[in-house]
């Protein structure tokens, strides 16, 4: 079951042309036959080849003459199937790639967007170019302070399409998810296992790894070293690893008098780990180094199959889990962590649509570290916790259903990497007194394990997805 948030809109293919902002718009302006008309843009696998062909540029009347001969303009229009579609200067000029506004070197930006005049205006013509085909030359008037008169800004006509594109799906809310939901049944038949050697040694090993974690939230590991740094290895291979105050790696055994109900020998219900965080991490490795005592076995969840049975079953306990603040804290040990989230985070949803749809960002469930409620617990709002214990209910009863739940006792030399912000993990009780029991643990941030992803993504795919959105990969 894939989560499709929301139906993607097709784009019909863009051409260029440029118009004054300031003058009016005429019905037929853009009819091809308005007037005599040159090529401007089509699709074409050899630019070079077109460049000696004669072009159709633009449809040139009394209202937009002189644009691509050398008036200036506040506005770029660019149209689809005749019908245009404005870029605004500041946006075109903004996003100069140029080596003056661009460093070749560091790839930072050379000027701030508060440079530019208000009043810049630019004067376009086309030019063919061997890499990249049809582009847009731009000449500035009243240009970023600094920049001479022979500064010139390039922009292909793909670019502008993809500008376009990517600009109406994230207005639009358009979602592009390859995340599956799984229960027992489905992770059972799609579980992955990798073997350590090959993940170390191949990039396109480590970019499966990366898909399968994005699209399940979790990943086996065998043949791994029997060494305390061997879950660094698995963890630095994504990027640089994330250090709590339990440190850089930590040690999950059974000790006396632990400050962590992790460090017993006791039953470890469903939950996630650092939600008293600002940002807890985003991937969690458990590497089992001693599996000697019996019991112990490891429980798996998908909260966003979860979330899926509640938006299903009652849009109230849906809204209730996306709305209702739950604390969470460490207050131990010379610690003190404090932080407040609702239980479903969506991502932002168009401004007049309720939060009833599945377009889930991550899930936050840890009860062993919820904290006293501090919102909504009486006055008017005495009703308001109420509903929260009965959508809370509900959902800890889909997520503990025996048909939801993957069981699994780490064998030693294998790991486990999942999803911290996704699947919520448990133990099961084991007898410490019966043998070792000692697994190895690290966290890796969400920002370290997404760069890499994409990385991976343009290398091999040619693109990269952030927040539901593909983009073409960058140049």
């Amino acid at each position: 079951m894939s989560i499709n948030l929301l139906t993607r809109v097709g784009l019909r293919p863009l051409t260029a042309i440029a118009r004054a902002g300031t003058r009016k718009h005429r019905p037929g302006l853009f009819a091809r036959n308005a007037v005599p008309t040159r090529q401007f843009w089509k699709n074409s696998t050899n630019p070079a080849q077109e460049a000696t062909t004669p072009q159709e540029h633009l449809v040139h009347d009394a209202s937009n003459a002189g644009q691509l001969d050398g008036k200036p303009s506040k506005n770029l229009a660019v149209s689809i199937d005749g019908e245009p579609k404005i870029f605004d200067s500041i946006f075109l000029r903004d996003s100069c790639t140029c080596p003056e506004c661009v460093d070749p070197s560091n790839k930072q930006k050379l000027f701030q967007t508060c440079d530019i005049p208000e009043n810049i205006e630019g004067i376009c013509k086309t030019i063919v170019d061997k890499e990249h085909g049809w582009m847009v030359e731009v000449a500035w008037q009243s240009d970023v302070p600094g920049y001479s008169s022979e500064h010139r800004t390039k922009h292909s006509i793909n670019w502008l399409k993809r500008a376009l594109t990517t600009e109406v799906e994230l207005r639009g809310g358009v979602r592009s998810d390859e995340r599956v939901v799984w229960n027992k049944d489905i992770m059972t038949k799609n579980n992955k296992w990798l073997d350590y050697d090959d993940y170390m040694a191949n990039d396109h090993t480590l970019f499966e790894a990366l898909l399968h974690l994005n699209k399940y939230g979790l990943l086996f590991f065998k043949g791994v070293p029997d060494s305390e740094k061997s879950v660094e290895d698995i963890a630095e291979r994504i990027g640089t690893m994330k250090d709590t105050f339990y440190g850089r790696t930590w040690d999950v055994k059974s000790i006396p008098n632990a400050k962590n109900i992790a460090y017993t020998s006791q039953f470890l219900g469903l939950h996630m780990d650092l939600l008293y965080t600002t940002n807890p991490p985003h991937l969690q490795l458990l590497h089992s180094l001693r599996a000697q005592s019996p019991g112990g076995s490891s429980l798996f969840a998908d909260t966003f199959h979860a979330a899926a049975e509640i938006h299903t079953s009652s849009a109230f306990h849906f809204r209730t889990l996306c709305t209702f603040p739950v604390t969470y804290h460490y207050h131990n040990d010379s610690q003190h962590y404090h932080y407040t989230r609702p239980t479903i985070e969506l991502f932002p949803y168009p401004k007049y649509s309720e939060p009833t749809n599945l377009a889930i960002r991550r899930v936050n469930w840890s009860p062993p570290f919820q904290g006293p409620f501090e919102a909504r617990i009486g006055g008017e709002n005495q009703s308001a916790l109420g509903n929260y214990l009965s959508a809370s209910k509900a959902f800890e009863k889909a997520l503990s259903s025996e048909e939801n739940m993957l069981e699994y006792r780490l064998e030693e030399g294998e790991c486990v990497v999942f999803d911290n912000r996704r699947v919520v993990h448990a133990r099961r009780a084991f007898d410490a007194n019966e043998g070792e029991r000692w697994l190895k643990g690290a966290y890796v941030d969400d920002d370290v394990f997404f760069s890499r992803l994409r990385v991976l993504q343009e290398k091999f795919e040619g693109k990269w997805v952030s927040d539901g959105v593909t983009r073409d990969a960058v140049k």
